[in-house]
């Protein structure tokens, strides 16, 4: 869902050259189009009204609650990869917060500094050797590679929510998660500059190689108060 809000976030520019990440560049920019035309008439308006109705406070709540959900996968995932260490946090985190935190909509775990990496099934993919294949770019779902695809159907089978057996529960949740994420992600907007397709597809390979990695290739990037987004108002203008 986060790549399908990233994917929303920016428009289609004219191919100026290939990259060798992406030889499928020319489908993907044309998905990137629909998937933002979607965002545009839909999501993004939608993210904006809870954006403004809910406080604060809820969308922390609401956040943390899916966010707690994640932990399993990234406890059996941490497992797959050989990280027990990271599993039994993963496990500690679920615990504590779905108790003590009323269902996760509290982090008291991270409020104990009780915290870990995310690990999902491409992650898992890679750190067996799985080469990360071609950048593609999803109907609906957005940036991804030919590995995190392969990786998707076992992060979907381990999140709890797709396991609700109440269809019209399980639906609203997912609808209240997407919302949700893509409101997080309204002020992000402006972070994005130039060439709107090529910078969501850099952005998001090279974070996804330092999650692989474990940030052995080194500093987190987005997490740098250096890194130069380089933006310009004017990319905005509509």
């Amino acid at each position: 869902m986060m790549a399908l809000v990233l994917a929303g976030c920016a428009g289609a520019q004219t191919i100026e050259e290939r990259n060798p990440d992406d030889p499928w560049e020319g489908f993907n920019r044309r998905v990137f189009v629909f998937n933002d035309a979607l965002d545009r008439a839909i999501l993004r308006p939608v993210a904006r009204g809870y954006d403004t109705v809910a406080p604060q406070p809820v969308q922390t709540g609401v956040s943390n609650f899916f966010s707690n959900l994640g932990e399993p996968r990234t406890a059996l995932n941490s497992l797959l990869q050989g990280k027990p260490g990271n599993a039994g946090i993963a496990t500690a985190r679920f615990l504590i917060n779905t108790t003590v935190g009323i269902g996760g909509l509290w982090d008291f775990a991270t409020h104990m500094e009780i915290t870990g990496r995310d690990e999902d099934f491409g992650q898992t993919l890679g750190a067996w050797g799985v080469g990360e294949g071609p950048y593609v770019m999803l109907p609906f779902l957005g940036p991804s590679t030919v590995r995190d695809t392969a990786g998707l159907p076992l992060d979907w089978y381990a999140y709890p929510v797709n396991h609700i057996d109440d269809v019209a529960l399980r639906n609203s949740l997912r609808v209240v998660q997407v919302v949700d994420t893509r409101a997080g992600l309204l002020d992000l907007e402006d972070l994005i500059s130039g060439d709107r397709y090529s910078f969501i597809r850099d952005s998001y390979l090279q974070q996804r190689r330092y999650e692989v990695s474990d940030g052995e290739l080194g500093d987190d990037p987005f997490a740098s108060d250096d890194f130069d987004f380089d933006f310009d108002d004017d990319d905005f203008a509509d």
